[in-house]
């Protein structure tokens, strides 16, 4: 059986906070559709950073550094995870060609319904690992090809998700429409309801999302079984994914090394677990290997980027 430092008061007060939050989110703070401002996503990113470090200091001091470094650990991941999915999120609102005015709605209820999903997918996960401890070496060669995979194509697959069957499947199903009329996700024409690019937005966002949660679960569990630190540590990383992508929109193509430095890090993951039988890797070992690789590749991106920026400006100033 798995041991978890969640009791039902502890599941229960996150989930009440979550909610709390979101009803905040858009009931208060976000009422009115209207173009997020990169000053404004920059404060939201910095206030979800710091309530996801603020927990990790109550797990601290209430269950001690092992499972607060783990938690980190776990964030960490899920966070740089999630960066693929900004990449999708630019190119679905550029294909259905979605207001900027409208794109924080279409990512509140893709988010909202990424946490029930991902909730479902951590619960049963946690479930199958506690029935079959055999599966952790699944889930580890899983990770290792899934990072050689992302080394050598660079996640380019991931980057069209309105090609997948799923969405054409989807698109025939549901009647849609090319109009919309403010933030309405179905219409009615000619007497029958028909979905507006606002939900195949929307529809496409949840597809990519399981997509990559099939790699960012997995990797989580493979800092930790603790089925509450595996869910607290991923849904702080999705709360905060919609003010990250307002933050760094125009700079995602600067992160030119990200993909190699989270494949790095799925490799890693996924060979502590295949090893877990036999060889022991500390929390705090594991947190500074993922921080070395995932720092390195953003360094190493943005110093290369700058460079090659800087003969282009130098260019374009003498007028050449």
């Amino acid at each position: 059986m798995i041991e978890s430092v969640g009791t039902p008061g502890l599941w229960a007060g996150f989930v009440v906070f979550v909610l709390v939050m979101l009803a905040l989110d858009l009931g208060v703070f976000n009422r009115k559709d209207h173009v997020v401002s990169t000053r404004e996503a920059l404060r939201w990113t910095a206030v979800w950073i710091g309530l996801a470090l603020a927990f990790d200091g109550l797990v601290w001091w209430r269950f001690g550094s092992g499972p607060a470094i783990e938690f980190l650990t776990g964030y960490l991941i899920e966070k740089s995870l999630s960066v693929d999915n900004l990449f999708v999120f630019v190119i679905i609102f550029g294909t259905f060609a979605i207001p900027a005015a409208y794109q924080h709605r279409v990512l509140f209820w893709g988010i909202l319904t990424a946490l029930v999903l991902r909730a479902l997918m951590i619960v049963g996960g946690s479930a199958l690992l506690a029935r079959f401890h055999w599966l952790i070496y699944v889930f580890g060669a899983f990770l290792l090809a899934t990072g050689v995979r992302l080394f050598f194509h660079k996640g380019e697959e991931h980057h069209h998700p309105e090609r997948s069957w799923a969405f054409q499947v989807l698109r025939k199903v549901i009647p849609s429409t090319h109009r919309m009329e403010g933030h309405a996700f179905f219409l009615r024409e000619a007497g029958r309801l028909v979905a507006t690019p606002l939900f195949l937005a929307l529809a496409l966002i949840e597809i990519s999302d399981v997509v990559f949660a099939l790699d960012s679960i997995p990797a989580i569990f493979g800092v930790t079984l603790d089925p509450f630190i595996v869910f607290t540590s991923n849904i702080f990383a999705i709360m905060g994914l919609r003010s990250l992508y307002f933050a760094v929109a125009q700079l995602l193509n600067r992160f030119e090394y990200l993909s190699a430095g989270l494949a790095a890090v799925l490799v890693f993951i996924g060979a502590k677990m295949l090893a877990s039988r036999w060889v022991h890797v500390h929390a705090l070992v594991s947190l500074a290997v993922v921080v070395a690789l995932l720092g390195g590749a953003v360094i190493f991106s943005l110093v290369k980027t700058r460079r090659a920026g800087a003969p282009a400006a130098a260019r374009a100033s003498s007028g050449t």
